[in-house]
This record gives C-alpha cells, structure tokens and sequence, in this order.
C-alpha cells in the first residue's frame, strides 16, 4: 500500500477573498475571558452573515476572524462596508466592542473543496493585517473591478505596500462610501 497522497482536485475560479479579523482579541479574551471571546466571534459570524445574504460565503474560521468569498467585487465591497456599519453600531449600543479590520482582494484562486487557496488569497491575507480597525482596505485589481461597476462606493489611494511574501507592491485603496 502507497503512503503517497494525491492532490484534491482543484478548480480555478475567479472572485473576492475577503479576510476579517477582530482588532483586540487577545486583550479582550485576558480581561474578558473565554466565554465572552466566544460571543464575540459569534456575534461577528451572525452578523457577517445577515449581511452577506447570499452574495457570498463564509470559506472558513481563522481564529478570531473569517475568510469570506464573493464572486463579485462590488458585492464583497458593499458587504464589507455594511458589516464596519453593523460593528460600529453594534459596538455603541452594547457593552460588547466589534472593531474588525478587512481586507479584500479580487483575483483567481483554486477552489478545493469548501477551500480556497492561491496567491491571490495570499494578498488578502496580508492586506487585511494594513488595515487599522473599522477600515476596509482593497488591492487596485478590487477598486478596479468596483469602479467598472459604478456604484456609491469611493476608494481613497493608501499606495503601493511591500508584504511578506508577496514580490511585488500592492497597490493599496480605502474602500468609503462615496
């Protein structure tokens, strides 16, 4: 019997990954503890999800954020402004503070399974880790899908960043409503 596994197949897709993650987790878990930490990230999925509808899907948990796909930019965009709206209200209203940063980037990956992997996910990853909490940051390939779309939504240039792992710059954007 062989031990050597065969890769899952994998289909190319094109599309917005979109990375959450909650600004203050840890802190909040050692002043709060885990019970709270708990309902914080389930608050966060409720309200991810009352959003998104059915624009997008929830690829899977990462810790104290989520990894978000949208076949379409603009929805990924909208969405992501509506759930900082959502947070922010949310956060003024109960004794529980949301302060979420998000990242997007609109590229081709490979969808194995409930999964998607690639480079371009690689992007979304390191850009959500720019943004400060409340903000929506987006690549140029996203606020140029966006802006062929005219919506209301207005992107404000941040410029061109080096990450970790990526060889190039990546142009940077604030997503705003406009």
């Amino acid at each position: 019997m062989s031990t050597t596994r065969t890769a899952a197949p994998a289909n190319a897709v094109q599309g917005a990954i979109v990375f959450t993650d909650i600004a203050g987790f840890t802190e909040f878990t050692a002043v709060r503890g885990d019970e709270a930490a708990l309902e914080l990230l389930a608050i966060q999925e409720r309200l991810i999800r009352l959003e998104m509808g059915e624009h997008g899907h929830i690829v899977k948990e990462l810790g104290d954020g989520l990894m978000l796909w949208f076949e379409d930019a603009c929805q990924a965009v909208s969405c992501s402004l509506a759930f900082q709206e959502e947070f922010e209200r949310r956060s003024s209203a109960e004794d529980m503070p949301l302060w979420v940063r998000i990242g997007i980037h609109y590229g081709r990956s490979l969808k194995r399974g409930n999964d998607v992997i690639g480079h371009d996910v690689n992007v979304a990853a390191r850009i959500v880790d720019l943004a400060a909490p409340g903000e929506v940051l987006v690549s140029e390939a996203t606020a140029a899908r966006v802006t062929e779309d005219g919506t209301d939504i207005g992107f404000e240039e941040i410029g061109p960043a080096m990450m970790k792992g990526i060889p190039e710059p990546v142009q940077i954007y604030r997503a705003v409503r406009a």
